[in-house]
């Protein structure tokens, strides 16, 4: 009579075998799980929620990011699934045009598009790149522990023990909190609405981001299918109360095109939050664990390269990987490699935020007028800088 297989205990499964765990399946840690996949590592996606959704507002998948998303030979299929962007207009409330960006010499330079997506889409991308069986839902992170292993302890009691373990859990990283030395988040004292709505967006707008700078508040618009537009709309927080404010009427002082943009979206399809960034810090790694995205460096949304540093971050951990097999001797020139350009965007992104939130009409002409008479070079410089991949 045969005998019946051993079966090992998870556990000692686990120490049998070299392990790799990723903390969060947002857009940073799909990234780095299919960097990982590509370079021959298998890893282990670890996420709170019970299940994959397709939520959320859109995203602007900067050619940074695209041009990494090439790497990963998907470009493709992100640019079908969204709208390709060719120009950025910074303008007032009446949509006159306060500064222009034309990414056309981007786009054949680099062989990709700015894209606008819906987060969700631009996910389920990722996870048809990956594979479901890379992914563990609901395993919400409560606690981690450092011996000779990693001691993972989820919210539901389960634990896992891991080699290795990446941070992508975002600006309130727990393996942050956790792990590394006290950071502190900062408030720019601004509040953010994001919508999708279905709308017939005019022509002219097609193909370009607009974002409207006003008297302490603005908004911004993009085209992210055949239908749909996605939106966001910032304010100062000072002396409001967003939930009962009226966004019709809030922005009553803007052109007809934003208004008719909050008119049509329903009031289940626009998210309330208030924004934050992680006040630059030095340290992202320690021996055997690593931070990527928000865990590491999360910045206002003003320059939209939120989403984009985290995917620049798995590139350089993936071409380092090219010559150090050994993923944990990545992590300290992989954090030497990604700081001043991380730490720039973020300190930029808090300066555009401040600016672009003036209320003094004096100050405000002012800032217009600087805005109309920015040198091209200016502007060339930034981009140059935002764009080229290190």
């Amino acid at each position: 009579m045969a005998s019946s297989p051993v079966i090992l205990p998870f556990k000692l499964i686990v120490k049998m075998k070299r392990t790799v765990s990723i903390i969060g399946a947002g857009i940073g840690g799909l990234t780095t799980a299919l960097t990982l996949k590509q370079k021959g590592i298998k890893s282990i996606v670890f996420e709170g929620s019970e299940e994959i959704k397709s939520v959320g507002a859109g995203i602007i998948i900067a050619n940074n990011a695209m041009q990494v998303f090439k790497e990963l030979g998907i470009h493709h299929k992100i640019e079908k699934a969204g709208n390709k962007i060719s120009y950025m207009k910074i303008k007032d409330e009446q949509l006159n045009n306060l500064n222009v960006i034309d990414l056309r010499v981007y786009e054949q330079k680099y062989g990709v598009r700015n894209t606008a997506i819906h987060r969700g889409e631009l996910q389920k991308i990722l996870i048809d790149e990956l594979g479901l069986d890379h992914i563990h839902l609901s395993k919400r992170l409560f606690k981690i522990q450092k011996s000779e292993l990693f001691k993972l302890t989820f919210e539901d009691n389960s634990t896992i023990e891991s080699d290795i373990v990446i941070g992508a859990d975002g600006i309130k990283s727990v393996v942050r909190d956790q792990l590394f030395e006290k950071s502190t988040l900062r408030n720019p004292n601004q509040i953010c609405w994001r919508g999708i709505c279905e709308t017939d967006l005019p022509q002219k707008y097609h193909n370009e981001l607009n974002e409207a700078w006003g008297k302490g508040k603005r908004f911004g618009f993009v085209k992210i299918s055949d239908k749909k537009v996605y939106w966001y709309a910032l304010a100062n927080s000072k002396n409001i109360q967003p939930d009962n404010i009226n966004l019709v009427d809030y922005f009553s002082d803007f052109h007809a095109d934003i208004i008719n943009i909050i008119s049509a979206t329903k009031k289940e399809q626009t998210i309330l939050s208030d924004i934050f960034d992680l006040k630059p810090i030095h340290k992202w790694q320690s021996e055997n664990i690593c931070l990527v995205g928000d865990a590491a460096h999360a910045t206002t949304p003003n320059l939209g390269q939120g989403a984009c540093q985290a995917i620049e971050d798995a590139y350089v951990l993936g071409q380092l990987l090219d010559n150090e097999p050994a993923i944990e001797n990545t992590f300290k020139p992989y954090e030497n490699l990604r700081r001043k350009k991380a730490h720039t965007i973020v300190n930029t992104s808090w300066t555009v935020g401040k600016m672009a939130h003036i209320e003094n009409g004096f100050g405000i002409w002012l800032r217009n007028l600087a805005m109309k008479n920015m040198p091209k070079s200016f502007n060339k410089k930034q981009m140059d800088m935002i764009f080229n991949l290190h």
